[in-house]
C-alpha cells in the first residue's frame, strides 16, 4: 500500500530529482521550445516541497492538492497548468483514500493522464507529456489486469513512459511552442515527456523502496 508518507517521500524525491536535471531539461527545451522547463520544474518543486514542510498535510489527497495548486501558482508556461492539473485530478481520484493499493494507484495516474489531455488538447504523438504518460498508464493498467503487484505496475509504467518519452524524438511537433518549428522540431526529444518519465519513474524507486524496507 502507498499511504500519506510515501507520497511526501515523493514529493522530496522529485524536488532533488528535478533540481538534479535542471540543465537538462532545459538544453531539451533550448532546442524546441522556450529554455526553461527545467529552470520551471526546479521552482516549482522547491516550492511544493516549502508548502509540504510548512502546512503538513495529512492525507493522500490533500498532499497532491497542495501540489497542484503551488505549481499552477509558482511554474510559468504550460508546465505549472498541466501539472497542476495532473495532480489535481489525482487528488480528486483518491479523496476518500488513506492508502492506495494497486487499483487505487493506478486510478490516480489515469485521472491525472485525463486532466493533462482535456487542459492540453493533445493526443498521442502531438510529440508531448502526453506520449510518456499515455503509454505509461495503459501498461500500468494492463499491469494491474495480469494481477501485477505495485511494484511491477509501477515498474512497467515507467518503462513505458521512457519508450513513450523516447519515441518523441522523430515526431513533429503539434502542440505548444515547439509546434511553430514545424519540420524543425523533428529529431528532438520532448521535455515534457521527459519529466514526466521523471515523474513516474521516482515513484517507482521511492514507493518500491520504502514499501520493501
Amino acid at each position: 500500500m502507498v499511504r500519506a508518507e510515501h507520497v511526501i517521500s515523493w514529493m522530496k524525491a522529485l524536488r532533488q530529482v528535478f533540481r538534479a536535471n535542471k540543465e537538462y531539461l532545459t538544453q531539451l527545451d533550448a532546442a524546441i521550445g522556450d529554455a526553461d522547463h527545467g529552470i520551471n520544474l526546479d521552482r516549482g518543486f522547491n516550492a511544493v516541497w516549502d508548502e509540504l514542510e510548512k502546512t503538513r498535510p495529512g492525507e493522500i489527497s490533500s498532499i497532491l492538492k497542495a501540489a497542484a495548486m503551488t505549481l499552477i501558482k509558482t511554474v510559468g508556461g504550460a508546465s505549472g497548468p498541466l501539472y497542476g492539473t495532473f495532480f489535481l485530478r489525482a487528488s480528486s481520484a483518491c479523496a476518500d483514500k488513506t492508502e492506495l493499493g494497486a487499483a487505487a494507484l493506478v486510478a490516480i495516474w489515469a485521472a491525472g493522464l485525463e486532466g493533462v489531455r482535456q487542459r492540453g488538447k493533445a493526443a498521442l504523438n502531438d510529440k508531448t507529456m502526453v506520449d510518456a504518460l499515455t503509454p505509461a498508464v495503459t501498461a500500468m493498467q494492463q499491469a494491474l489486469e495480469n494481477g501485477g503487484d505495485l511494484g511491477a505496475i509501477l515498474a512497467q509504467g515507467a518503462a513505458a513512459a521512457e519508450a513513450g518519452m523516447q519515441n518523441t524524438i522523430p515526431l513533429q511537433a503539434r502542440k505548444g511552442r515547439a509546434s511553430y518549428l514545424g519540420p524543425r522540431s523533428i529529431g528532438h526529444q520532448d521535455p515534457g515527456a521527459t519529466s514526466s518519465y521523471l515523474l513516474i519513474q521516482t515513484a517507482a524507486n521511492v514507493w518500491g523502496k520504502e514499501r520493501s524496507a
